[in-house]
């Protein structure tokens, strides 16, 4: 069963969402301050993070980006609804997912669910090919790696599941709304600015020159596609 690491330094919200939680029988950590939440991933197996964004000593932007520094666990942030600033933030720094409060326990249970299911099996894709070739890139999904002219990179969950999706079909162009969709498997209302973000960070991370991209390439007014290359 996975490891929940549930990390907000108001007591009532972490037991409200122990509550939601434990009825589906994940195995529950729970911190209160951002530099409680490393410190608990440095020692345990965390499966997936619930991080609040305003916290002391260390808030929950700050332990994000942290935390891309040393793992790719799913990171879903508890947002207050005047945060949008800060949504998109998070999101920048490497953040998969957000939940606003007041919080619909069934709509925690949906998102948790569905970042624990692309992290562990990353199946949000279907009849997908498990070793595909592009120019340099090789996309390995029963490895779960990727690799950049024989350079390993390392991706969080939605910035592999974006790649395996239009690595899968090269050179069909995907708008925001469908990689949203398909992505994250959920309506695709408001998505731009989230795969916008995702796009940049794949860019920087599988691009010589990312902003003269040979791979990732936009199609002005109508989405995003993966090249093909002669002989991938």
């Amino acid at each position: 069963m996975a490891n929940v690491l549930i990390c907000d330094d108001e007591r009532d919200i972490v037991s409200a969402l122990k509550i939601y939680l434990s009825s589906e029988g994940y195995n529950l950590f729970e911190a209160y301050t951002g530099r409680e939440a490393i410190d608990i991933v440095r020692k345990n197996e965390i499966h997936l993070i619930l991080m609040d964004i305003m916290m002391p000593e260390l808030d929950g932007i700050s332990a994000t980006a942290k935390l891309r520094e040393e793992c790719n666990v799913p990171i879903i942030l508890l947002t207050a609804k005047s945060e949008d600033t800060d949504k998109v933030l998070g999101l920048n720094v490497g953040a998969d997912d957000y939940i606003t409060k007041p919080f619909n326990p069934v709509e925690v249970l949906a998102r948790v669910r569905s970042q624990l299911r692309r992290y562990t099996s990353l199946g949000g894709i279907t009849q997908k090919p498990s070793r595909v070739v592009i120019g340099g890139i090789v996309l390995d999904d029963e490895a779960k790696t990727v690799t950049v002219d024989g350079e390993n990179v390392s991706l969080t969950p939605m910035e592999y599941n974006i790649l395996a999706l239009l690595m899968q079909h090269p050179g069909r162009v995907y708008s925001s709304a469908q990689i949203y969709e398909q992505v994250w498997n959920e309506s695709a209302m408001g998505s731009e600015s989230a795969v916008a973000v995702h796009i940049r960070h794949l860019r920087e991370k599988i691009e010589i020159t990312p902003s003269e991209p040979r791979y990732l390439k936009v199609v002005w007014g109508l989405g995003y596609k993966i090249e093909p290359q002669n002989g991938g």
